[in-house]
């Protein structure tokens, strides 16, 4: 089994981490009533969003992993409390410090999100000098 070696006081209540590859990770994120917009129980994009963004830090899974730029990033479908959506991300490529993570998230067999994550592994913590 592959430990988590990034993102490691990323609080599971935004994305719980399920698994991870040599090639990628999954996630699920369990929505709940404080991620509602409405009365109608529409999720913010933003814990969709956040969710993914862990996924691909999770399938790069270097310590010092961050995100430069997110691309084509598509909500599909609307996500409701009480749903559980699994995102999965996949290495598309790996050349030195930069990796392409594409990102996908599934409710009930419906692409409900669907990104291009763009990471950089950097040599120390981005906020170390």
């Amino acid at each position: 089994m592959i430990e988590l070696k990034t993102h490691l006081k990323f609080n599971p209540k935004f994305g719980r981490l399920i698994e991870i590859t040599e090639n990628g990770a999954k996630v699920v994120l369990e929505t709940t009533d404080d991620m509602a917009v409405d009365d109608e129980g529409l999720v913010h994009g933003g814990f969709t969003f956040g969710a993914a963004d862990f996924c691909a830090m999770a399938s790069v899974n270097e310590p010092y992993v961050v995100l430069v730029k997110a691309n084509n990033c598509e909500f599909m479908a609307p996500v409701k409390v009480g749903d559980t959506v699994e995102f999965t991300g996949e290495i598309l490529m790996k050349e030195k410090r930069k990796v392409e993570v594409k990102v996908t998230g599934i409710l009930n067999e419906i692409k409900v999100f669907e990104g291009l994550f763009s990471c950089v592994v950097l040599e120390k913590h981005v906020l170390k000098k």
